[in-house]
């Protein structure tokens, strides 16, 4: 591996705003969101167009150098950072940011890379279309980011993960020729759907470059509340209950536990809406593309049932924009709050949603026996059993020594989950964060798979080593 050659042959073919060296320029690209990976890097890619990436590619594997695909670098379990051996080549796809057709016959979108997902948002809406994914960080993440990561965000409950609305993609190999499955077809049943493959792999078997997206139907009527459980185990029924009232139009239900809120409130001055101050609430959206359908409507009447039935003791709806804003931003103040509260260990966990009582029940009792001082903040998108299981350092704590403690309560949490048949990685992804919990959990079979698949496309490991597997 002659890394100055390599250097010099990037710099030819990519130009100076698509190779970078400049420490400082590389700087933001060599630590994920969170600090707690830091790496090195013997370049930064920016490659303007397939043709350039497939052709940098190309020369990566010339020169036998690793490859560590990043989009907007907003992760939270590592993935996009390379390792300490300087050796590696970062390939951000920001350059790359074209939308390059919207059909709204069709209902689809096809997007670049690096296209930020908010500029999706942004380009459907003006075709009075709705692309459903969304996410906190939707102002700087890249759609590649979100297709190598399955992203999923508060919108699953109706439309799925970004796997779900995904029709095609460009993807270049690593040994880069590119795969051109770039279809709109909603129907193609002409053997193995290879865009799976690279959906939720992390970047370790290809550099995604453009994706052919569903879209939706605008909204014409949207109505958004907050309620209060009587119990967390009432969240399973009021669930069922809200969708069969909607006509299965419900697009969030989150669980919010009064903690959470309390920090809201210390951190950013956000108030609790409700007079009562439950254990656990819901944030609940209802969405409908119908002018006829009095969404609003059908929602308070279920909650009313759902009063009368003991199951919530207390709710409102919003009753204008401003409302339902200030209604998100509590949700939204429960996530940035975190930070300011010192070290965490985060868990982004699914379990079937009818498992959800039981299992925050049993690992809450677990985590309290045995880290006694540690601060639980459980919430999450309940709607599709996904939880944000996330321990907080005691208050004035050690935040390195919190964080040592993070493989013995990774165990504690994860051994709950496999208990109930879930999975240590909801939306995240594994990166280097949970790659010893999923060699632990996963089973040899499936393990066996998917190095199979790393081996056929991958043969050199040079496509982000040290990720997933």
């Amino acid at each position: 591996m002659d890394i100055a050659a390599f250097q010099q042959a990037a710099l030819a073919l990519l130009g100076p705003k698509g190779f970078i060296t400049a420490a400082d320029d590389l700087a933001p690209h060599l630590t994920d969101w969170r600090k707690l990976y830091h790496g090195k890097a013997c370049g930064l890619a920016l490659p303007a167009s397939t043709d350039e990436a497939a052709a940098l590619i190309k020369l990566t594997a010339q020169y036998n150098v690793p490859v560590v695909p990043q989009g907007g670098n907003t992760g939270l379990s590592g993935a996009a950072t390379p390792d300490q051996s300087g050796q590696t080549l970062i390939v951000n796809m920001k350059r790359m940011n074209s939308i390059r057709a919207l059909d709204t016959a069709n209902d689809t979108i096809i997007v670049e890379a690096g296209c930020i997902l908010q500029q999706i948002q942004e380009a459907a809406a003006a075709a009075d279309r709705f692309f459903p994914l969304s996410l906190t960080a939707e102002g700087s993440c890249q759609i590649g980011g979100n297709l190598a990561t399955n992203a999923g965000g508060i919108n699953v409950l109706k439309y799925g993960n970004a796997r779900a609305l995904t029709l095609g993609l460009e993807v270049v190999l690593p040994d880069g020729s590119v795969l051109d499955a770039l279809t709109t077809l909603h129907k193609d049943n002409t053997g193995y759907d290879l865009k799976q493959l690279f959906i939720g792999a992390e970047g370790t078997l290809g550099l995604i470059t453009a994706a052919s997206l569903k879209l939706f139907p605008a909204f014409r009527a949207r109505a958004t509340a907050f309620a209060g459980l009587a119990s967390l185990e009432a969240a399973i029924p009021v669930l069922a209950r809200l969708r069969a009232a909607t006509a299965d139009q419900l697009v969030s239900f989150e669980l919010l536990p009064r903690f959470g809120l309390d920090l809201a409130q210390k951190n950013f001055n956000l108030r609790q809406p409700l007079d009562i101050a439950p254990d656990w609430v819901l944030l609940i959206e209802a969405a409908t593309p119908s002018a006829d359908f009095d969404i609003a409507l059908a929602l308070e009447r279920a909650l009313g049932e759902a009063l009368e039935a003991d199951e919530i003791v207390d709710g409102l709806m919003a009753e204008s924009d401003a409302q339902r804003q200030a209604l998100w931003g509590l949700r939204e103040g429960i996530v940035n709050a975190q930070p300011k509260e010192g070290a965490s260990i985060k868990h982004d966990i699914a379990v079937p949603v009818a498992s959800i009582p039981a299992f925050v029940t049993e690992a809450s009792a677990a985590l309290a026996r045995d880290f006694p001082t540690a601060r639980l903040l459980c919430f999450g998108h309940v709607g599709d059993g996904n939880l944000h299981f996330n321990l907080l350092q005691p208050k004035g704590g050690d935040p390195a020594a919190f964080l040592g403690l993070a493989p013995a309560i990774n165990r504690l949490v994860h051994d709950h989950v496999a208990a109930h048949k879930g999975s240590i990685s909801a939306e995240h992804g594994i990166g280097q964060l949970r790659r010893g919990e999923l060699q632990r959990l996963k089973s040899p079979v499936a393990l066996g798979v998917m190095r199979a698949l790393k081996a056929a496309l991958d043969p050199d490991g040079r496509f982000n080593p040290g990720k997933v597997l």
